[in-house]
């Protein structure tokens, strides 16, 4: 059983940062791959980072670049995104999904809502 767990979505303004941390957790299963997506109202799911479990593979979204970096700790099972700058079109539910090959992905989590308003 895999397990991945979002957290540290919430409510900021503008030009906020926001850090989501991503928990994988399993006994057989260790991932090739960790991605962020986002998904909001009415639009498509897309990625907006990706990283290797090794971390030695980044990916960052043209739409986020300069704003928004991934990373892993080192001895930890916990993939974060760290969100600066944060704009209103930032808001969305942001998805981590784990996976064994670079950008195919096997599970995914629940989610963890961004809201960026003043």
């Amino acid at each position: 059983q895999v397990r991945v767990v979002e957290s540290g979505g919430g409510l900021v303004h503008p030009g906020d940062s926001l850090r989501l941390s991503c928990e994988v957790s399993s006994s057989t299963y260790t991932p090739y791959n960790v991605g962020w997506f986002r998904q909001a109202p009415g639009k498509e799911r897309n990625v907006v980072a990706a990283i290797t479990w090794t971390a030695d593979m980044i990916h960052i979204a043209d739409s986020v670049k300069g704003r928004f970096t991934v990373s892993k700790g080192n001895a930890e099972s916990t993939v974060y995104l760290q969100m600066s700058r944060l704009k209103p079109e930032d808001t969305a539910l942001y998805y981590c999904a784990v996976g064994s090959r670079w950008t195919e992905y096997d599970y995914w989590g629940q989610g963890t809502q961004v809201t960026v308003s003043s």
